[in-house]
C-alpha cells in the first residue's frame, strides 16, 4: 500500500508541473497508470500530443481545437435538401443541384458517396465492444447542434437499415392456403437513442465520419473502429466534468494523432514498405525466432503465418483480443512507448511464447483457433513476460 500511494504521489507530482517532464511521464505510465487515483485520460491526452507539456497553453490549445471541431461538425455534416438562406429560411435548391445531377461538383454526388462510406462505419459502431454496455448508454453531453437538428444531422438516419418482407404461410384443412405479408426490421446491434439525446457510439460514428471526410486519400478503413473506442471510452469516462463535456472533440484531435503514427497500417499499397504491416509482422517473426526457436520452427513446419493471427494484432494494437480493461493497459505501455510502437512486437512474441506448450503439442487447425481467439490470461503476466523479451535484447527497456 504504501508503495501504491508513493507511485501515485509520482504521478502527481510529474502532472502537476508547469512544465510537464514527458520522458518522466512516460516512464512511470508503462508500468500501467493507477485508474481510481490518477486520471488516465490527462495522461493519454499528453503522450497522444494533443496537449503541449506546458499546462500554461492548455487553455489557448483547447479553446482552437474545440472551436475547430464545432466547425467540422457544422459545415461537413451536410443534407444538400435542406439548405437556409442567410436569415436561416429553407430554400428551395434542386433548381441549381438536384440527387440526379451530374456536376462533379454536386453536393448531391458527394453526400452519396459519404454514404457508401457512413454505411460501413454505422456497421461497425455498432458492434463496438459488445461486452460492455458503454456505447449503448446516452452520452451525458450531446452534441447540441446534431440531436436539435431535427433528424437533419443524425448520420445514422442517412443509413437506415433495411426493413425486410416475410411471409407467413397459413392453411387450414383443404380450404385456400392464405399467405400474411409481415415486415420485420433487419436485426442490428445498438440501436440510435431519441431526438435530443445520443448514444455513445453514435457520437463515435460522427467522430469516424469526420475523419474519413478530412483524410479523403485514406479514408474509413475498416478496424478504424477499434481505435478510436478505447480513447474516446478513456475521455468520455474522465472523473472531471469540465474535461468529460469535450470528450468527443479532444478525441477527435486524439486518435488523428495516433492515426498518422499507424496510418501506414492500414494502407494496402504501403504494405511492402518499411512501415507498413507486412514489415511489421516480419519484426515479430525475428522477434520469436530469437527469443523460442523451437515455436518458430514448429509454426513454420505448419506453414502458420503471421498474416493468420497477428494482422489483426499488429493493425489493431490488440484491442480485439482483450477485454476493454485490459486493452486500456496495454495501450498505457504502448502509449508510453519512446519507440512506438516497438513494444507492442515484444508483446506479442509473449503472447505466442506464454502458448508454447499447447503450439507444440497442437495440430495446425487447432494452433490457428488458439492463436485467432487469444485465451484468457492475466494481462500482467504477457506485459512481464513482454519486458522480459525486449530487455533480453536492449538490456533496460525503459
Amino acid at each position: 500500500m504504501a508503495s501504491y500511494r508513493a507511485r501515485v504521489k509520482e504521478f502527481e507530482d510529474i502532472i502537476n508541473e508547469e512544465e510537464i517532464d514527458l520522458y518522466k511521464l512516460k516512464s512511470v505510465c508503462f508500468n500501467g497508470i493507477p485508474e481510481e487515483q490518477v486520471n488516465r485520460a490527462l495522461c493519454w491526452r499528453l503522450m497522444l500530443n494533443y496537449l503541449p507539456p506546458d499546462r500554461r497553453c492548455w487553455n489557448e490549445v483547447l479553446a482552437m481545437k474545440r472551436k475547430l471541431y464545432a466547425q467540422f461538425v457544422d459545415e461537413m455534416i451536410v443534407n444538400p435538401g435542406a439548405s437556409c438562406n442567410e436569415s436561416g429560411e429553407r430554400v428551395d435548391v434542386t433548381m441549381s443541384d438536384h440527387p440526379l445531377s451530374c456536376n462533379p461538383d454536386s453536393l448531391w454526388d458527394a453526400f452519396f458517396r459519404d454514404n457508401e462510406v457512413l454505411l460501413q462505419i454505422d456497421k461497425d459502431v455498432r458492434r463496438l465492444c459488445p461486452d460492455i454496455s458503454f456505447f449503448q448508454q446516452a452520452t451525458e453531453f450531446p452534441c447540441s447542434a446534431v440531436v436539435n437538428s431535427g433528424g437533419e444531422k443524425r448520420l445514422h438516419g442517412r443509413v437506415q437499415h433495411p426493413v425486410l418482407n416475410s411471409a407467413n404461410v397459413e392453411r387450414k384443412g383443404l380450404g385456400i392456403t392464405r399467405i400474411a405479408l409481415s415486415r420485420r426490421k433487419a436485426p442490428e446491434d445498438y440501436a440510435p437513442l431519441a431526438e435530443g439525446s445520443e448514444a455513445h457510439w453514435e457520437v463515435v460514428q460522427r467522430i469516424l465520419f469526420l475523419y474519413a471526410k478530412l483524410n479523403p486519400g485514406q479514408g474509413y478503413v475498416q478496424g478504424m473502429n477499434e481505435i478510436v473506442g478505447p480513447i474516446y471510452h478513456v475521455f468520455a469516462s474522465d472523473p472531471h466534468q469540465e474535461w468529460r463535456e469535450h470528450a468527443e472533440a479532444d478525441c477527435f484531435f486524439a486518435f488523428t494523432n495516433l492515426m498518422a503514427e499507424i496510418r501506414d497500417f492500414f494502407i494496402k499499397t504501403l504494405d511492402e514498405t518499411e512501415s507498413g504491416i507486412n514489415k511489421l509482422m516480419e519484426r515479430l517473426c525475428s522477434e520469436l525466432k530469437r527469443n523460442d526457436h523451437e515455436i518458430y520452427m514448429r509454426l513454420q513446419e505448419q506453414e502458420l503465418r503471421p498474416q493468420y493471427y497477428s494482422f489483426r494484432w499488429l493493425t489493431l494494437l490488440l484491442s480485439q483480443e482483450f477485454p476493454l480493461p485490459d486493452v486500456l493497459r496495454i495501450w498505457d505501455s504502448l502509449l508510453a512507448d519512446t519507440f512506438r510502437f516497438s513494444f507492442l512486437i515484444f508483446v506479442c512474441c509473449a503472447m505466442i511464447i506464454l502458448l508454447r506448450d499447447q503450439i507444440l503439442k497442437n495440430d495446425f487447425p487447432s494452433n490457428v483457433k488458439l492463436l485467432q481467439s487469444f485465451p484468457s490470461m492475466d494481462i500482467q503476466i504477457v506485459l512481464n513476460k513482454a519486458v522480459e523479451l525486449a530487455e533480453s535484447k536492449h538490456g533496460c527497456f525503459r
